[in-house]
């Protein structure tokens, strides 16, 4: 991928709204392709937000997840693994868990490690 060029103070050029589109749409794209691993757990995968200028990409793990030990071996050795590891412009994954849903709701929904918050 063609990376803009810098300029002479060392700060990278503005990207144009082909390559922002083009960012944007791989790496929602690459989302959808991950999304059925953690739904067949009952979880779901969801993009917050994608910063194509400072390649920071924000997600959260919902339904299930929340209620899952393995949650944050998901994030970081799976969805930002894979990010970075396809996407070159991707330089950060911030990723969160939806904690909204009541710990028997959300361990109801997958098969995915259960463990009851006391």
């Amino acid at each position: 991928m063609e990376q803009p060029s810098d300029t002479t103070d060392g700060v990278r050029a503005p990207l144009d709204e082909t390559e922002r589109a083009k960012r944007l749409g791989d790496v929602q794209a690459l989302i959808e392709l991950m999304r059925p691993a953690v739904q067949a757990d009952g979880g779901d995968l969801v993009l917050v937000n994608a910063d194509v200028e400072t390649g920071v990409v924000e997600v959260q793990l919902a339904g299930s997840c929340s209620s899952c030990a393995v949650s944050s071996a998901t994030l970081q050795g799976g969805v930002e693994r894979i990010l970075t590891d396809r996407l070159d412009w991707i330089t950060e994954v911030v990723g969160g868990v939806d904690d909204s849903m009541d710990s028997l709701e959300s361990a109801a929904l997958g098969r995915g490690g259960y463990v009851p918050r006391y």
